[in-house]
């Protein structure tokens, strides 16, 4: 299995999320994940599971993605 490069989430505007990557970008059409534990809740064995799709290279080492799911509870800052 490739080995997982993570970026931050700068930018979420409905279902489309900029991440900016400090390594290498994914290729547009790949799947980029977001899994986080629900912090408000220890015993809440939900938390987010987002899937996107990168869909453009911007520049600046960031990437457009556009979200298979609901962006509800994302954020700036979040890892992705």
């Amino acid at each position: 299995m490739k080995n997982m490069n993570q970026g931050t989430i700068v930018q979420v505007i409905g279902p489309v999320v900029d991440i900016k990557f400090t390594e290498e970008l994914p290729d547009i059409y790949n799947a980029v994940l977001i899994r986080s534990q629900d912090q408000r809740s220890e015993e809440s064995a939900g938390g987010l599971h987002i899937t996107l799709e990168a869909m453009q290279h911007l520049g600046n080492d960031t990437v457009r993605c556009v979200a298979l799911s609901s962006t509800d509870g994302l954020k700036r800052g979040m890892v992705a």
